[in-house]
């Protein structure tokens, strides 16, 4: 797989930039058959960043409701914390806002 099909979108919330700005871990969705090592590999080749850890984990697709009935469910996704190392530049994704 290539990295940009590793890598489907950041995750930017309260939580993740306050990771960010502590522990310098970002943030990941991504594919499903994806594990730690190739995460790591993309995310050092599409940002040019060193990679220490990845943490992955799983989120279950939850049901819909519409008027009390369930009416389908939401996909199931992947997410990846990623912790950079000490030396390396931090991602910014909102350059110039």
């Amino acid at each position: 797989m290539k990295p940009r099909e590793i890598i489907l979108r950041p995750l930017i919330t309260e939580k993740t930039t306050l990771m960010q700005e502590r522990e310098n871990t970002v943030c990941f969705e991504v594919d499903r058959r994806a594990n730690k090592i190739m995460v790591g590999k993309a995310v050092e080749e599409l940002f040019d960043v060193r990679v220490t850890g990845v943490h992955i984990v799983n989120r279950k697709g939850k049901p819909t409701m519409r008027y009390g009935r369930t009416v389908s469910h939401r996909k199931a996704t992947r997410k990846a914390y990623v912790k950079l190392a000490e030396g390396s530049k931090t991602i910014e994704f909102f350059e110039g806002i």
